[in-house]
């Protein structure tokens, strides 16, 4: 395997941040590390970039163990939230820069900074300084000087988190594209699970320093390991019932409603609606607990209108009500 992570623990005081973190990315996988804040998924990447170092296991990068290695020997490249560009500097200049620290030739520093910059896009852009260019054009040049330095991993933390919606869509798009093209083995940091969801090969779900569940992002949405998982994966995200002694967990997308009596179906009342074009999303309260359901963009209920329910059974979900663990 291109990347392996056995055992990484990481402390900080008495506070373990990274629990014994235990994981495997494929060649030319994209692999996500998704949690809230605070779950240990940056530090996780700080040090397979080497810019921590963990208290125990290893870490393997092509078969080399990389875990007492200098950041700058492990042939990674970063990209940060902050793009990190060098305002002095012409775009040209920040994409060679990490040839020009190699000492390769101008001439050829040069040919590949012309590769690389039609490849983002960046062509018309290269005598320009980053604070011409928009968050949107600096990401790419971020991603170029990564690029350039053709490493054996690439690691990203939160990326897009500073662009704006259709600008993080449209940059989604453009990462999910190139690392098909260049099938380098990536590490994404992000707490945005649309995000995940649509860029990872795999994603690795963290709480509390430890992964949760690793799985394709299908696995992780329609088999959720555990109550934290279900919850977290999915917007909106799943409702939780507990009944006998379990816990049911059902998708708002299998909620079925109507708004007259059916046989065997449960009464509510609408809570509220939320109109989302395609959609609408309604929040069902039965007078003890609330439930979260989609329908069709044409549903239309105010509040506090009787609506009656159901859940598809072949879509339940069941939980152990002690572990939280799915039975």
């Amino acid at each position: 395997m291109p990347l392996e992570l056995t055992s990484i623990t990481k402390r900080f005081g008495s506070r373990e941040a990274v629990s014994g973190v235990s994981l495997t990315a494929g060649d030319g996988e994209f692999i996500v590390l998704l949690g809230p804040s605070g779950c240990g998924k940056s530090t996780l990447l700080r040090m397979i970039a080497g810019l921590e170092a963990p208290d125990s296991g290893s870490i393997r990068l092509a078969g080399r163990d990389i875990t007492q290695v200098e950041a700058r020997d492990r042939d990674i490249a970063m990209v940060f939230q902050s793009y990190a560009l060098y305002p002095h500097m012409t775009i040209a200049q920040n994409i060679g820069y990490p040839l020009r620290v190699r000492k390769q030739p101008a001439a050829q520093i040069a040919e590949e900074v012309r590769k690389v910059a039609a490849r983002l896009g960046l062509s018309a852009l290269l005598d320009n300084r980053p604070r011409q260019l928009s968050g949107g054009e600096r990401q790419r040049v971020a991603l170029a000087r990564a690029i350039i330095r053709r490493p054996k991993a690439f690691l990203m933390d939160e990326p897009l988190s500073n662009l704006d919606a259709r600008l993080r869509v449209e940059m989604r798009a453009e990462l999910k594209h190139l690392q098909h093209e260049l099938r380098t083995v990536t590490v994404y940091v992000t707490h945005d699970q649309a995000e995940a969801m649509t860029l990872a090969h795999r994603i690795a779900v963290m709480r509390d320093g430890k992964i949760q569940q690793y799985d394709t992002p299908s696995c992780v949405y329609h088999q959720p390991a555990n109550t934290f998982v279900a919850q977290f994966v999915g917007s909106p995200s799943m409702n939780l019932v507990e009944k006998s002694g379990e816990i049911l967990g059902i998708r708002p997308e299998d909620v079925e409603l109507s708004l007259v009596d059916q046989p065997g179906w449960s009464p509510a009342r609408v809570y509220v609606t939320e109109e989302m074009g395609n959609e609408t999303i309604v929040v069902l309260s039965d007078g003890s607990a609330q439930l979260t359901a989609r329908a069709p963009a044409g549903f239309r209920a105010e509040s506090d209108t009787p609506v009656w329910f159901r859940f598809r059974p072949e879509k339940l979900h069941r939980f152990d009500a002690a572990s939280k663990i799915r039975k």
